[in-house]
């Protein structure tokens, strides 16, 4: 199975449709409920419902979902049944295998009730309509040039390998940002913020710090950004303590920060590499659509 203990929980949506071919007649002993095993679309709707919710034991590595709504609905033609069906959960991945499952379950079911009177019939064209949720639903095409600053008293000196830097370094590439610039300075460094002022003025739309942010006398990385910034971003604030919290309850002691300076964002992480790896999974892609905001396009 995929891991994805990592990922948030959000709501998730799939619609998929499919095809059983028959004989008119058939078709019409079916509508009339003129079949020798009842009533076939309220069986296979039932069939579909049942089996959507028990994909994960049908299919060996599919996850096992909460789901909060499936249903079924046909349509026929002059010789077939269009079977639609959607699933719906709040989860950590999607819900497309629940949803071509019910499809899928629906049709076995409509061609078993009617097999006895109809060799001809056929199954077809089983597919995913659509889905939605995840990080699929935030898609955005802008990818802001990024910088990112770790801020440590032991890793400037070298008794450390700085190893938060880095995994948002390649969390941001992979996400399709170029990272311009990657430094380590001491905790409350001088450079710190001409650093800052520097790189905004060079473009550097999206800064990243990753240490400082806990309660000694030597975490000065918020009380030295906050003059800088024009307002800050409550929400992706909570979205970052909430996520980090849900992990490890002492995440709440973090003092971490996000604002907005001059047009450009600027996000203050806790310096371990659990820290950051979760800022990643909260931040990525959604923060992308802020910059669209900042211009005042769509929201």
């Amino acid at each position: 199975m995929v891991d994805v203990s990592d990922k948030k929980a959000s709501f998730r949506q799939a619609r998929a449709e499919g095809i059983v071919r028959m004989r008119p007649d058939t078709l019409k002993a079916l509508l009339n409920n003129k079949l020798p095993k009842g009533a076939v679309l309220t069986a296979a709707k039932l069939a579909g419902i049942q089996a959507a919710k028990k994909t994960a034991g049908l299919i060996p590595l599919c996850h096992q979902l909460n789901l909060s709504w499936v249903d079924l609905e046909f349509e026929a033609g002059t010789d077939q049944i269009l079977i639609r069906s959607i699933a719906k959960t709040r989860e950590t991945t999607g819900v497309e295998m629940e949803a071509l499952t019910a499809v899928a379950v629906a049709a076995l079911t409509i061609y078993d009730m009617c097999k006895a009177v109809d060799k001809s019939m056929t199954i077809s064209n089983v597919h995913l309509i659509e889905k939605t949720g995840g990080k699929s639903q935030h898609r955005t095409e802008y990818r802001p040039p990024v910088g990112i600053i770790t801020l440590s008293d032991s890793v400037a000196r070298g008794d450390y390998e700085d190893r938060s830097g880095p995994i948002l370094a390649e969390g941001f590439t992979k996400a399709g940002c170029s990272v311009r610039h990657q430094i380590v300075l001491p905790d409350g460094s001088d450079e710190l913020v001409p650093t800052l002022r520097q790189w905004m003025a060079e473009g550097v739309e999206l800064i990243l710090t990753t240490g400082g942010t806990g309660l000694g006398p030597r975490d000065l990385t918020i009380p030295m950004i906050e003059p800088l910034l024009d307002y800050r971003l409550r929400g992706v604030e909570q979205a970052l303590h909430a996520y980090g919290q849900n992990k490890i309850p002492t995440a709440m002691l973090s003092r971490l920060a996000v604002g907005v300076s001059d047009g450009k964002i600027i996000v203050c992480l806790p310096g371990s590499t659990g820290a950051v790896k979760d800022a990643l999974n909260v931040l990525i892609p959604e923060i992308f659509h802020a910059f669209h905001m900042l211009r005042g396009e769509s929201h």
